[in-house]
């Protein structure tokens, strides 16, 4: 089978489990269909992330042991009916429950299937191969925000849950189909010093007795939250911080997804040849810089859409990056798994970001964040990769040289 068909499954797949960024879109719908709350909407897609990034723990394990083909189709099909059930919500813990609850399980089951299938198939290329997989789950509310509105302002809010459901269903079905674990063969060792070297395959148990993991969580966190405070409340800022108009600021929405998807891409590409932790430096240490100017300097509209393409572009390198490095330190093999934990860190700053801005202004917020980008960026410098005893790494000779 040709590998590139695996990477096209994975896109096909984050592209529609992507598209959960767009549910800002319903909100207002929502409000004035059911006389719903702001407050009480947007919790279910603080629901939606906390169960998804949840679930990943158990649906990595369980890839990892039946294949990503099997996972992925059971999270196109409970992702499909959450929504489905959704349309026919009538309160809102119906939809806590439908979309939140059901949907969320759905997005964590077929998450992490795409990423370990990708990195098995390309040693060679993990950064690139990682990137263009989740950058479709960067880009997937874009595409499916003219879907979605179109649905909303023709079939109405709760029709359209049903609607996008079932495409959501039919393309994250059809596209676990096209994943699938490669043969262990020489093309998934890693050649060192004219030696086919296979690497340890760390269980997850192995891996959390690794003091690397701790600060991988931490560097992961870090950066994660940096991003997730700027993408979050972009509009925000633009209006109270760039003193622009509505307008003008909603346009840092539309770039930060084109920017998010394209970091991902080419820091994933950058990894490849100049090393991920090289990699990282420079992400955390430009990060760093633009939340410190944030703070202090003065953002014009040409500035502030510049800062938010900047912060987007590196918070797509966090995200393509943390699976490779994951690979590179403890093997493929328990890979679904593995990083479903050090994706818990993702899943924590989802929340860490907007609850501190409940209490500080964003200057405080922005020197608060420059710091830990800082901190993650001298962890970076100093984190090493496992070093596996002598017994548990096996060495192949060439063929060439043992003919």
């Amino acid at each position: 089978m040709n590998r590139w068909f695996v990477v096209l499954g994975a896109v096909i797949i984050q592209i529609n489990l992507g598209a959960v960024y767009a549910w800002s879109l319903f909100n207002q719908p929502l409000m004035e269909a059911f006389g719903w709350l702001r407050e009480e909407v947007v919790i279910t897609f603080s629901i939606t992330i906390a169960v998804f990034a949840f679930i990943t723990i158990f649906a990595g394990r369980l890839q990892d042991r039946i294949g990503p083909r099997l996972v992925a189709t059971l999270g196109g099909v409970f992702l499909g009916i959450g929504l489905m059930l959704a349309s026919q919500a009538t309160t809102i813990i119906e939809l806590y429950l439908y979309y939140g609850v059901v949907g969320g399980i759905g997005i964590g089951m077929a998450y992490v299937c795409p990423l370990s299938a990708c990195v098995k198939w390309f040693p060679d290329k993990r950064g690139l191969i990682s990137g263009i997989a989740v950058a479709g789950f960067g880009l997937g509310g874009l595409i499916f925000q003219p879907i979605i509105t179109r649905l909303i302002e023709g079939v109405g809010v709760s029709s359209s849950f049903f609607w996008v459901g079932l495409i959501y269903l039919l393309f994250v079905v059809a596209g676990a189909q096209l994943l699938k674990n490669p043969p262990v063969t020489e093309e998934n060792q890693l050649e060192e010093n004219g030696d086919f070297i296979k690497p340890k395959q760390y269980s997850t148990r192995e891996m959390l007795a690794s003091y690397q993991f701790y600060l991988l969580w931490i560097m992961f966190l870090f950066g994660s939250m940096t991003g997730l405070l700027v993408i979050s409340y972009a509009v925000d800022i633009g209006v109270e911080i760039a003193k622009l108009d509505m307008t003008k600021a909603a346009n840092a929405v539309t770039v930060i997804a084109l920017f998010n998807a394209g970091g991902r891409i080419v820091l994933g590409k950058v990894s490849d040849r100049i090393g991920r932790m090289n990699t990282l430096m420079v992400i955390y240490g430009l990060t760093g810089l633009v939340m410190l100017y944030m703070a202090f300097g003065s953002i014009n509209y040409l500035l502030f859409i510049t800062i938010v393409s900047i912060i987007g572009f590196c918070f797509g390198g966090f995200l393509a990056l943390f699976p490779s490095v994951t690979a590179d330190f403890y093997g493929t093999r328990n890979i679904g798994g593995n990083y479903s934990l050090l994706y818990q860190a993702y899943g924590i700053s989802a929340f860490v970001g907007p609850f501190i801005i409940n209490f500080i202004s964003f200057t405080q917020a922005f020197i608060i964040s420059s710091l830990l980008c800082f901190i993650a960026m001298i962890l970076a410098k100093l984190i090493s990769t496992p070093i596996a005893k002598k017994e548990e790494t096996v060495y192949i000779v060439p063929k060439e040289q043992s003919a």
